[in-house]
Parts: structure tokens; sequence; C-alpha cells
């Protein structure tokens, strides 16, 4: 498979995932949910939509050649970085999303990668931010993705807790966002 169908594969799961999104946004609403941290989100969009722009650009142009001992481990943890996404999207059901919406009243979300981690979908953004570009040495996308995503990853860790605290009783878990 060429890199740039991987990154095109890519493309299409996260259009997947804004269709998930966007009926799991509707359900949440349906549901009285509350929506925190829209001021981010088009930062978060417009990083994560750079990411798979920059990952042609710096192999087509940067002429990157793929080194199977760098490339075949990445490809290996952008799968699994995949497989952790979905395996959070399923758990959460309905109450996933990319936008931090918060339906009052529902427990918080403890099962499946949760269990083990709060926030196991951004284990997943910052792998798979890593893993795509360098499966085919793409390295300058793969250190600027990083590094502007870890404070837009902060804020978005900072709005997704304070939405989960806030309200009478503990409100809601499941607002573990994929990126776009």
């Amino acid at each position: 498979m060429s890199y740039p169908v991987l990154v095109l594969l890519v493309g299409l799961e996260r259009l997947a995932e804004l269709v998930v999104a966007r009926r799991n946004a509707a359900w949440s609403r349906r549901h009285g949910a509350v929506e925190s941290g829209r001021g981010h989100y088009p930062v978060m969009v417009l990083l994560h939509t750079a990411l798979l722009a920059g990952c042609l650009a710096e192999t087509g142009w940067g002429e990157r050649p793929f080194r199977a001992a760098l490339g075949l481990p990445m490809l290996a943890l952008l799968l699994a970085a995949q497989a952790l996404r979905w395996w959070c999207v399923g758990t959460l059901g309905p109450r996933w999303n990319t936008r931090v919406l918060v339906v009052p009243g529902l427990p918080l979300v403890t099962g499946g990668p949760y269990r083990w981690l709060r926030h196991p979908n951004y284990l997943a953004v910052v792998a798979e931010g890593v893993a795509l570009p360098l499966v085919h040495g793409a390295w300058l996308t793969a250190t600027g993705f990083t590094l502007l995503n870890l404070p837009l990853l902060a804020v978005r860790l900072r709005c997704e807790n304070a939405a989960l605290a806030a309200g009478p009783a503990r409100p809601a878990g499941g607002v573990l966002a994929a990126a776009p």
C-alpha cells in the first residue's frame, strides 16, 4: 500500500468519526447535554486536518524515503491507536463525541479502556500524531503536530475535566473525544 493511500484511509476514518459524532451529538442534546469548549474546537479541527496535509506534503516535497525499520513499527502503533480509539467509541456508545458534551445525571463510564485511564482516547490521538507521519519518515510533521497538539490537549483536558466535574450531581461521563 502506498503512503498516500494510508493517509487517505486515516482521513476516511476521521470522516467516519464525524458521522458518529454528529449522530451522538443529536442524542446527547436530546438528553439535555451541555456543551463546553466551543472555542478550542475549530483549532483542534484545523490542527488535525493539518496533520494529514503535512504527512502528504512532507513525504511528497521532502522526498522522505520509507524505512522499514521505523515505518513498520510506526504502522503497528498507528493501527493500535485506531483500535484504542474505536474501543473508546464503542465503550462510550452514544456519549462519545468529538465535542465536549455532557449529559447531566449519567454516571462516569468506568468500563473498557476507562478502567485504566480517564482519557484513553487522547493516548490514541498522541500515538497517531507521532506514528502516522513517521510511517514514512515525516519527522517534521510528527514534531510540529506534537508540539502544537500538547498545549491544545492541555486545554481540552482542562475543559473536559471541568465539564465532568460541574453540576450538582456528578454529571456525566463519556465526553472523550477523538480528534476530528
